[in-house]
């Protein structure tokens, strides 16, 4: 894997790592109090909870793998297309909430490193 595509893979790594740490630890108390604060039902506040704390998961899942993946690639195993997917899928999810609820900063969480792990992608190899 050339230079640029292991620093473009690594820092979207981190990103991903961080925005699962700010999504699941910053982002779900303020929602909690907001749904608490409608008297939200309690079987509703539940399954939210279960999705954006395996949202949070999923994204730590992501950034250690593609972390993971530039570590591997110095020995000659195939990143792209795993790298591809993951940057692909973030990307997609950025803007279908965009075209379905409009553009909101939140957005660039998953714009930032769906970015830098497609352009790692589409780096073509030597």
């Amino acid at each position: 894997m050339s230079r640029l595509r292991t620093i473009l893979v690594v820092a979207a790594g981190l990103v991903l790592i961080a925005s699962s740490a700010a999504h699941s630890l910053l982002g779900w108390p303020p929602l909690l109090a907001r749904l608490t604060a409608e008297n939200a039902p309690l079987d509703l506040i539940s399954g939210l909870a279960m999705g954006w704390h395996f949202a949070g998961l999923a994204m730590l899942t992501l950034g250690l793998l593609a972390i993971w993946l530039a570590s591997v690639a110095q020995r000659s195993v195939g990143v792209r297309v795993p790298v591809g997917l993951i940057g692909v899928a973030y990307i997609g999810f950025a803007a279908v909430t965009a075209a379905a609820f409009g553009f909101d900063f939140i957005e660039i969480v998953f714009l930032t490193p769906g970015a830098l792990l497609t352009a790692a992608a589409l780096i073509p190899e030597r």
